[in-house]
């Protein structure tokens, strides 16, 4: 049987979605973050060195990373449902957009929220304007442009397609969803209607309703 490693509030919510449209038998393995740092905990660096989440037990081993993984369920193992497309071009858009989710869109979203959070946590008092110019300064100048070019890019390509990589969802669609949660919850998605469309169209789907009931505390979704 599969075994999630699922930790709360994280990437992890995305296979656990998948696993959900798949329909398969799994058993899921609920971690919480450290309340004072955040952070995963030390359990999970026993079951693999990195000590990170998702984490999914099969027959072969333990695997990390969120497309490995989706490649793994719906590439190897063959699942009709969220299989990759047959025809080229879609297949093309496949492979593109399930490594443009973590390859140039979340390094951006992570260090421009980490910023904004260092800006917000800035102190004491007199540190505070310092801090700010730092932080305002990095985004200006190299994130903020970055992750903006890209939101164009992403919203661009919604607008004229229901959904990213063919006629119905892929693993595509599973690797884009988390960082597109994550921005609509920071406020980093404005004037792009197609995005927060395409977002509220995921969390409609019954599939998604069950994953946030296993998978507990999740800060980027909501029921709708």
């Amino acid at each position: 049987m599969l075994v999630l490693h699922h930790l709360e509030h994280s990437r992890s919510q995305r296979i656990l979605w998948l696993l959900e449209e798949l329909g398969v038998n799994y058993a899921i393995e609920r971690y919480a973050r450290d309340p004072k740092t955040g952070l995963a905990p030390k359990i999970l660096s026993d079951l693999h060195p990195l000590g990170r989440s998702p984490l999914l037990e099969c027959d072969e081993g333990i695997l990390a990373e969120s497309a490995a993984i989706v490649e793994y369920l719906v590439g190897d193992l063959q699942h009709a449902p969220f299989a990759r497309p047959v025809r080229p071009k879609a297949l093309q858009q496949y492979h593109f957009w399930l490594h443009f989710a973590e390859g140039s869109l979340m390094p951006s979203v992570v260090a421009t929220m980490i910023l904004r959070k260092a800006r917000a946590k800035a102190k004491p008092f007199f540190v505070t304007p310092i801090v700010n110019k730092v932080c305002d300064g990095i985004i200006s100048a190299y994130y903020g442009p970055n992750l903006a070019q890209s939101l164009d890019f992403v919203e661009e390509y919604l607008t004229d397609h229901q959904w990213f990589a063919d006629d119905r969802p892929t693993g595509a669609d599973v690797q884009m969803v988390f960082p597109l949660e994550a921005m609509l919850s920071a406020g980093l998605t404005p004037g792009r209607p197609a995005i927060s469309e395409y977002v509220a169209r995921i969390h409609q789907r019954p599939a998604y309703l069950r994953a946030l009931e296993k998978g507990g505390p999740y800060a980027y979704a909501s029921k709708p």
